[in-house]
């Protein structure tokens, strides 16, 4: 072929260059993304406000156009109006474009068109899991919002997923926020060190090695708005049982604290002892104000009891992971105290020290992690634990400790303080990474499986009682 001219084979070499990039591109499935691609979000039937928060923030190689498909109604309105408002806030904005799809079909049409290649998915958990099995099914990645499944039938079916997604190159992730909140880290961080925690105790039934307990509450203020809760919220069949939502972020925690790195296996690894559950009163006027509705639905009807809505919303397992004993707990209240948020409390029971995480009125209602030496406060402890905050201090700068009533209070700059909000925008940063290396830490998916049987095991032993 010949060239008149130098602009024509410049042309021509671009040309070829695209091709063969293009190809290549397509060599590496679905389930790859190079750093040349742009990552394309679809949030699906955003019924839940923490679809919303995994765009409060911007993502490099992420296209800032969104594709939402969902059921027409407040949901959806109450969805968009949270991205407008990141949007148009003052300071760092957001630059969303989104493109809504509401229609009786959104479910079908998303799938047909695939407008993007990352389904997001908060919402009513009823139909969760079997959105999941069939967005990986065809080909998209999943990041999910907690719980991933609701009931044993789930767990089955969350299985199926996730062999759909090893077969079709793609990733299914959930959201667990709560593994990057820093007093989590480092009572992990403490725990993998032996001078200071000894070794992880066994427990018992009565004293487990491990332990974490939460607070809630149905009506609190989410992005500096009072939050409106969607009726099925309060439908435990559709958003879950107590025993089998806010619990799942608690037995990640603590796989992910006590068996760091570790591939589980349910079927050998988790034994559940005991589980229970009780309800958690709403009259009509706490649902009127945290739904904006007059009445309770027809749905609810079969949980309402002398006008009184009671929702399965709290309950308490034990069981063993490994043979070491663990409780999990949570506790769901209409709202908060003045002044004061969700709550959580963590214990984690070594041989040389407990590693305890309080969040009481004495610590202003902000999580505090505390060393708490067994032999007491003495000079050669001290030394030790001295010489290991020197060390993490390269890891972590201006972390430091001081006295309490029974060891020491680990004191953390507030620069680690960001909130449980901005902790979505670092689980979404890592399912970047995973997706740009095109799979997922080895010990994830077992660990997903492990931590789902574990929640939906505690719900059949409360239920069979």
């Amino acid at each position: 072929m010949k060239f008149p001219n130098v602009i024509q084979k410049t042309l021509f070499i671009c040309m070829v260059i695209a091709i063969n990039t293009g190809c290549q591109n397509n060599k590496q499935g679905s389930g790859a993304t190079s750093e040349v691609d742009s990552i394309r979000l679809i949030t699906l039937a955003p019924g839940h406000f923490h679809a919303a928060l995994v765009q409060k923030s911007m993502y490099n190689n992420v296209s800032p156009v969104v594709h939402v498909y969902a059921p027409e109604g407040l949901e959806v309105k109450a969805h968009l109006k949270l991205i407008e408002s990141y949007n148009n806030r003052a300071e760092d904005p957001t630059h969303w474009v989104e493109k809504v799809y509401t229609g009786s079909n959104y479910f079908e049409k998303m799938l047909v068109e695939k407008a993007g290649n990352v389904v997001v998915i908060a919402g009513n958990n009823q139909e969760k899991t079997a959105y999941i099995k069939k967005s990986v099914d065809a080909g998209l990645n999943v990041l999910a919002d907690k719980p991933m499944a609701i009931n044993s039938a789930g767990f089955e079916l969350l299985k199926k997923a996730f062999e759909s997604a090893k077969k079709n190159n793609v990733l299914l992730y959930d959201i667990m926020t709560e593994r990057y909140e820093i007093t989590s880290i480092l009572q992990k961080e403490f725990s993998l060190r032996s001078e200071i925690f000894g070794q992880l105790e066994k427990g018992t039934v009565e004293y487990p090695a491990v332990t974490k307990e939460s607070v809630h509450h149905f009506f609190k203020t989410v992005s500096g708005v009072p939050l409106t809760r969607p009726a099925w919220y309060y439908d435990v069949s559709q958003e879950g049982d107590g025993l089998v939502d806010v619990t799942t972020h608690l037995v990640d925690l603590i796989q992910w604290e006590c068996f760091p790195d570790i591939s589980l296996d349910y079927r050998k690894d988790i034994q559940m002892l005991s589980a229970k559950r009780w309800v958690t009163p709403i009259n009509l006027s706490q649902f009127r104000q945290s739904t904006q509705l007059d009445t309770f639905p027809d749905f609810l009807r079969k949980d309402i009891r002398d006008s009184v809505l009671n929702v399965y919303a709290n309950g308490e397992m034990n069981y063993t992971i490994k043979g070491v004993h663990a409780k999990v707990s949570v506790t769901w209240n209409f709202e908060a105290p003045e002044n004061a948020g969700d709550l959580h409390y963590s214990i984690m029971r070594g041989s040389k020290a407990n590693l305890i995480i309080r969040q009481g009125k004495e610590q202003q209602y902000k999580p505090v992690l505390y060393i708490e030496p067994i032999n007491g406060i003495n000079s050669n402890y001290e030394q030790v634990l001295q010489n290991n905050f020197q060390e993490m201090q390269k890891t972590y700068p201006g972390i430091a400790y001081k006295k309490s009533a029974k060891g020491w209070e680990v004191v953390i700059p507030d620069s680690y303080k960001v909130g449980h909000e901005a902790h979505f925008a670092e689980v979404t940063k890592r399912f970047l990474q995973y997706l740009r290396e095109s799979k997922l830490p080895e010990w994830e998916v077992p660990n997903m499986l492990a931590k789902y049987y574990t929640t939906t095991q505690a719900l059949e032993k409360a239920m069979a009682k």
